[in-house]
């Protein structure tokens, strides 16, 4: 433990002799004014909750180059034991992935947020600092009448923190993931060096990055396309009783991208199901399915689609409504449940947030989280559909069941990013985003949960020709390194991934938390 505490007295020695930082106290409070802050609770949580690290110190730069300072000092101390880094952006990891057992926790949303919207060039685009909230983004970029693509369901999150995993939500089909749409970078490397990268400028840090998972630089400014943004939008439901039906339809509305610009379907598990994923709709619902008696491990589920398309409400009339009855007219729904509704543009793509309060409102936002979300080829959607029923107990399961199609053809390859290899070039995200009451599901529960979903990981990512279905899980903190290189990248995968580390992070000093690469303070820590 010492010789770990002087070597970041060294790190921070560095800084304190280089850096233009407006310094504040040191955790130990012996070296004087330097650039490092005591942890607090929060640097050892995520909204996962479900895994605490606490990190030595906390770091909350002006700049990009206090983030290169630190990163340089710490990379260029000796091999081993040393300090790692994790950047944490707005908190919202599952598993820890932003933390640092006895390390530094760099906290992006420090660094500058300005919003600069440039709408002269095509395409129009947005430097953005990669700790800003997307919400922000979003809301500055609307004044230009402009928005970006490719969003994720919930916008308060970072730049930086989606664009290092991937960043999806019901545009992905048409526009591809986040991370495919991002023009240009600034990235500190793990070497301390302060990069702008882009597919023709450093284009191998550029596409290590994206999707990256925090392993090979911290980003901190980013260029986003931009397009132009509907002031309305018609959203529409429709509802199923049979998984089969309810797939078809949705990769049917898929393949119209010119016409749909938004798809996503969810399970409905139980009465709770149905009015939570209800409270973002502005709507009256008219849907009461009977789910059959409590108790029952085969209870009737139900599923819901929802699409929207995209009203410009040029010269003053509006195309939408025409749309939408065209392409419901293909539909397989229960009839007649469809809804249908018109918002504008910003509250449909805030929706979330409606969830997020009434989650607060009942004490269930700032609890354990033990969530699973996969990405599923076409070809074993329903299979991994009756896998997940097997574990979940629909009776007290509070939160949504995320089921829709992805198209593997809008991922790039060249990013770090990895989706399973399909035929047909579709696969299904599955995301079980679970809420447990502390009150009914306490700490041995919530393990339990995390063991279920597990072994429906493991069963799920073994290769297809070994009985397996070949996915690939998302938001994941793998159980070991071994894990990772098997399941998560395999051989070629992993290869490219292992290259880019040894090239842009050769002291493994990022991303500790999210468990892929062995460092030397794993096996300080343990000793310890």
């Amino acid at each position: 433990m010492e010789l770990k505490a002087l070597h970041l007295y060294a790190a921070v020695l560095v800084l304190l002799l280089c850096s233009s930082v407006n310094f504040i106290q040191s955790p130990t409070d012996v070296l004087g004014p330097v650039a490092l802050l005591e942890p607090t609770p929060s640097s050892a949580i995520d909204f996962g909750a479900v895994v605490s690290d606490a990190p030595f110190a906390v770091m909350r730069p002006e700049s990009p180059g206090d983030i290169a300072l630190l990163l340089g000092a710490l990379s260029s101390v000796g091999p081993s034991p040393r300090a790692t880094v994790a950047a944490r952006g707005a908190g919202h990891s599952l598993h820890g992935q932003a933390q640092a057992r006895g390390g530094i926790v760099v906290e992006t949303r420090a660094l500058p947020r300005d919003v600069r919207v440039v709408a002269t060039t095509m395409p129009a685009y947005a430097d953005v600092g990669a700790g800003a909230l997307w919400v922000e983004v979003l809301e500055e970029c609307l004044k230009a009448g402009l928005a970006p693509p490719s969003w994720t369901d919930y916008l308060y999150l970072t730049i930086g923190g989606t664009l290092s995993n991937a960043g999806i939500s019901g545009q992905t089909f048409k526009h591809g993931p986040q991370i495919s749409n991002v023009l240009q970078l600034e990235v500190v490397t793990g070497k301390g060096e302060v990069v702008t990268c882009s597919p023709t400028k450093n284009p191998e840090l550029f596409y290590a990055v994206l999707g990256g998972l925090g392993q090979f630089g911290i980003i901190t400014k980013a260029r986003i396309p931009l397009q132009l943004a509907p002031p309305k939008v018609r959203w529409v439901r429709v509802f199923y009783d049979s998984f089969e039906t309810f797939t078809g339809d949705q990769e049917l509305l898929v393949s119209m991208p010119e016409q749909v610009d938004y798809v996503e379907g969810f399970m409905l598990l139980n009465e709770q199901s149905l009015q939570s994923s209800s409270i973002s709709f502005p709507a009256q619902i008219n849907f009461a399915p009977d789910f059959g008696s409590n108790g029952s491990r085969k209870k009737k589920v139900y599923y819901c689609v929802e699409f929207a398309v995209h009203d410009f409400q040029l010269n003053g009339s509006s195309t939408a409504d025409h749309v939408v009855e065209q392409v419901s007219g293909k539909l397989s729904y229960l009839k007649p449940h469809r809804y249908s509704v018109e918002v504008s543009y910003l509250d449909f793509l805030n929706r979330v947030r409606m969830e997020e309060e009434s989650l607060r409102s009942r004490g269930l936002w700032d609890v354990p989280h033990p969530w699973l979300n996969m990405f599923v080829p076409k070809h074993g959607a329903t299979q991994f559909k009756d896998l997940l029923m097997d574990t979940v107990m629909a009776d007290d399961f509070e939160g949504p069941v995320l089921v829709y199609p992805l198209l593997t053809d809008k991922w790039d390859g060249n990013t770090s990013a990895v989706v399973p290899a399909t035929a047909d070039g579709v696969m299904y995200i599955f995301g079980v985003l679970r809420s447990t009451d502390p009150a009914r599901c306490g700490r041995e529960c919530v393990e339990m949960i995390m063991e279920q979903h597990r072994r429906v990981a493991d069963e799920a990512c073994r290769p297809s020709g070994g009985g397996g279905i070949g996915a690939k899980q998302y938001l994941a903190r793998q159980p070991s390194p071994a894990h990772w290189r098997r399941d998560h990248f395999g051989a070629t995968g992993w290869g490219r991934f292992a290259a880019r580390k040894a090239r842009f992070d050769p002291r493994h000093v990022l991303g500790p938390g999210q468990g892929i690469f062995p460092t030397t303070t794993d096996h300080a820590a343990s000793s310890m």
